[in-house]
């Protein structure tokens, strides 16, 4: 079954949709940020199977969010997160703070993050990039863009 191609719609969710809409794939992104660099690491962390690993690590390294990098003779890679990957965490930690809140239940969340400018616990948190209040869907308005389909 081939698979939407979501790259081309007038939509910045469908476009990253398009780069880690596949489940395997910000599985795979949260063990590269995690330190699980090299093929093996992350395939017996996921239980993935080879294919579909190799599949999502092409796929990831092919749209700029991770790098392929030698680590021996043989050709044997790592993978590193480029500045679009890292970038691209901040919408998994507002994934896993959604998933905390609703879904952790009694036992709590399964990883907390400590911020390293002030040391605490905290949790993603949106901000306006131009007032730095809080910004959340309910506080928006949906406007035409210059991207838009017209």
């Amino acid at each position: 079954m081939q698979r939407t191609d979501f790259g081309g719609m007038a939509c910045s969710i469908a476009r990253t949709l398009d780069v880690i809409g596949e489940p395997w794939s910000p599985l795979v992104l949260r063990d590269v940020w995690a330190g699980f660099t090299r093929f093996e690491q992350i395939q017996a962390h996921l239980g993935i199977s080879r294919k579909v690993l190799t599949e999502r690590l092409n796929h990831l390294v092919e749209r700029g969010v991770l790098e392929r990098r030698p680590y021996d003779r043989r050709p044997r890679y790592e993978y590193v997160l480029t500045e679009k990957g890292i970038q691209l965490l901040d919408v998994l930690m507002a994934m896993a703070t959604w998933g905390d809140t609703w879904l952790a239940g009694e036992a709590g969340p399964p990883v907390l993050y400590r911020h390293h400018a002030c040391g605490e616990i905290s949790t993603a948190d949106l901000r306006c990039a131009h007032c730095g209040e809080s910004m959340h869907a309910g506080d928006v308005e949906l406007l035409q863009g210059p991207g838009a389909a017209v």
